[in-house]
């Protein structure tokens, strides 16, 4: 039919109005073909799942999951633990056998790259290969859990949703540096930090009555979003306005995995969220200030800067001061008698005795200090920049989150404009879902709390399959960000019920969570591709074999580095400037410097790599990273000639690939056969076939 319709053409001799009328016709074609295609998806919804209802009232995700009791599995040598019996039961209703179990170098490679974001090295290759015990597996599973760089890989992935970066985006992109909530989540997953405490944190710490730095800095999930102040036509207000939408948009696609953006300007048109309810979720966020940690208004802030600024001009003051002293101070040299001299420390007399034509640098410099310790206005200048420096200590602003005193009304915006303001309303949740516990003043704490309710319809489904997602490239809901009546209907709705319901019962404990996936034959299984299930399953939604996925930007460089020897394993601390081609920062509105890191911070992991929003890392954005301008869910997987040649040219890569060479030059025997051999166990964590052997 879409042939068809492409086929289709106006006569050029006709008149406008009869052009007119066919376009209408094809029009109506395409209205009839819509329909078509929506009704049938409907029946296709029904025939998959007769149990899931298709109108918002009755849709499957707005109701609790129940634990559901796990099918008898028709592969009981093969499954490990009830996912397997879940995902095996399902595989005999498509008449469909699951997979082999992979090798162990590709199971322990798997691992790594999953749970690390690493390779293994010929070490552990070594290590996992010869233990031949029943547990070895397990085993492994539990020494990668509690590396310290589980935390960088998975922290990465909740970054994504948290739209993280280091400045404000927008024309201006300030400079807005988040590293320390960028470390808060590394340790809080390193910590298995229980989920629910994790999200009620991230929205809420500077709520909690035993809140403390650490709860505070976990605030900026929320204080990562654009500010810009450009797009609200300079004022503040506005810009503030826009970034508590963010908020309340992110929190839906993150944690609900609801498209709440959609009843921004009207009542969503597919899912029970009214713009009414919409601005009533507004209401939580729109108490609350952007403010620093240690400053819980602007004014203490502005007050901060200002006494900042005065110690930076009293400090060139100061430096002006002293290039007036050179000659005062050989005068005073020439004129010290035998007594004075013999008053001052030894090293300062022999530098006199040596004199400045003679004498270093350094004991110029020390005869210098001297000098200057007896100069009265040196002495002021020096003891009040040393006032001020001691009063307003020049600390990192950490940004955060702090209630307001008072609140803050909150309107209905008519069409989503901001200078529109409508009927007011109150925090609240929307109707479809369960309520919210009402307090006397209900706010952000509440709506955590609400949100991370072990009986909460959707937010541990959501978490669950969230994390399926990157262990197989597709959730058991496809749409993670879209729990709605839009949204896919999950490939295993029970198992998605379990896991929902199991994952409560673990403590929210998601080491516990990726233990219990990655411990199932489903995950063990050969991603061999088979004709059968080209045919029957090309996107592998039945779960037959394994997925084959691309890794991510920053897995691409960190491996590349690991297999090169030059990878710093440093963790946390302010964010770098690994190598960057020049003319990347030009143009923009604020001028910024990229001074590339020196020693080890090169070559650190490419979680740490500092992120301008208007510009960032050509190297991420070439590898799929997101723009960090809304929260992202999955990243999107390419593979363009652009990438190639970044990989062959960017002398980051090529420093890897010569400490990759020193690394087998060093360490294996001097035939090229035993070097081969090692470049295949370095970098594939495998031995290379017979047919790879003779190719090389």
């Amino acid at each position: 039919m879409l042939r068809w319709l492409s086929d289709f053409e106006t006569p050029k001799s006709i008149g406008p109005e009869m052009r007119f009328a066919g376009l209408c016709r094809t029009t109506c074609v395409l209205c009839c073909v819509c329909v078509f295609l929506c009704t049938s998806r409907v029946r296709t919804v029904e025939s998959a799942d007769a149990s899931a209802a298709t109108s918002a009232d009755g849709w499957w995700s707005f109701s609790a999951p129940r634990r559901p009791r796990p099918p008898e599995s028709t592969n009981i040598s093969l499954a490990q633990n009830p996912i397997d019996e879940f995902v095996h039961g399902r595989l005999a209703v498509e008449h469909l056998q699951p997979a082999p179990r992979a090798d162990r170098a590709t199971l322990i490679r798997r691992l790594s790259l999953d749970l690390l974001g690493l390779p293994p090295s010929p070490a552990d290759l070594d290590l996992f290969l010869a233990d031949e015990s029943p547990d070895a597996y397990q085993r492994l599973v539990d020494r990668l859990l509690a590396s310290p760089h589980y935390g960088e890989r998975w922290g990465r992935h909740w970054l994504d949703g948290a739209r993280y970066a280091d400045s404000s985006g927008g024309e201006m992109d300030m400079a807005q540096p988040m590293w320390q909530y960028r470390d808060w989540v590394v340790d809080a997953l390193n910590r298995d930090l229980p989920y629910d405490r994790f999200v009620i944190e991230q929205l809420a710490g500077d709520l909690l009555p035993e809140a403390r730095e650490s709860t505070f800095i976990a605030t900026g999930f929320h204080r990562c979003c654009v500010y810009d102040r450009l797009a609200g036509n300079g004022s503040d207000e506005v810009a503030r306005l826009q970034s508590v939408t963010d908020r309340v948009n992110t929190t839906g696609s993150v944690l609900l995995g609801l498209t709440l953006a959609c009843a921004q300007c009207h009542t969503h048109k597919f899912d029970p969220v009214s713009i009414d309810e919409y601005y009533q979720l507004f209401a939580f966020f729109n108490d609350a200030d952007d403010v620093y940690l240690g400053f819980s208004n602007k004014r203490s802030l502005d007050q901060y800067r200002a006494a900042r600024a005065q110690v930076k001009a009293l400090e060139e003051e100061l430096v002006a001061y002293e290039s007036k002293l050179a000659g005062p101070a050989g005068r005073w040299e020439i004129n010290l008698d035998e007594a004075e001299r013999a008053q001052l420390p030894g090293d300062v007399q022999a530098a006199l005795a040596i004199g400045k034509e003679a004498g270093t640098e350094e004991q110029s410099a020390l005869v210098f200090s001297v000098f200057k310790a007896q100069d009265a206005g040196f002495v002021q200048r020096r003891t009040l920049i040393d006032q001020l420096d001691t009063a307003t200590a020049d600390i990192d602003l950490i940004p955060v989150m702090h209630q307001r005193e008072g609140g803050r009304d909150t309107h209905v915006f008519l069409r989503g404009d901001v200078n529109s303001p409508g009927d007011a309303v109150a925090p609240d949740v929307p109707r479809f879902l369960p309520k919210l516990a009402m307090s006397n003043q209900t706010n952000r704490l509440d709506l955590a709390h609400w949100i991370v309710h072990p009986r909460h319809p959707l937010t541990w489904r959501v978490a669950v399959n969230r994390v399926w997602q990157q262990s197989f490239g597709q959730g058991l809901v496809a749409t993670e960000n879209d729990f709605g009546t839009r949204g896919a209907l999950p490939t295993h709705p029970e198992l998605l019920d379990w896991l929902a319901c199991e994952f409560v019962e673990l403590g929210g404990s998601l080491k516990s969570l990726h233990r219990l996936i990655i411990s199932s034959a489903t995950y063990q299984q050969s991603s061999r591709p088979r004709e059968e299930l080209a045919q029957r399953d090309a996107g592998n939604r039945w779960l037959a074999r394994q997925s084959r996925l691309r890794i991510e930007a920053e897995v691409v460089r960190d491996a590349t580095l690991e297999v090169g020897g030059i990878l710093s394993h440093k963790l946390g601390g302010p964010s770098v400037y690994p190598f960057q081609n020049d003319g990347v920062l030009e143009g923009r509105a604020t001028p910024v410097e990229w001074k590339q890191s020196e020693g080890e911070d090169r070559f650190r992991r490419g979680l740490y790599t500092y992120v301008w929003r208007l510009t960032p890392h050509p190297f991420l954005r070439t590898f799929d990273a997101p723009e960090a301008i809304t929260s992202c869910t999955r990243r999107y997987r390419s593979n363009t000639p652009l990438q190639a040649l970044t990989l062959l040219n960017d002398p980051t890569f090529v420093d890897a690939a010569r400490g990759m060479a020193q690394r087998i030059l060093m360490d294996t025997g001097e035939s090229d056969k035993q070097r081969l051999h090692e470049a295949h166990r370095v970098g594939l964590a495998r031995t290379p076939s017979e047919t790879e052997m003779e190719l090389l």
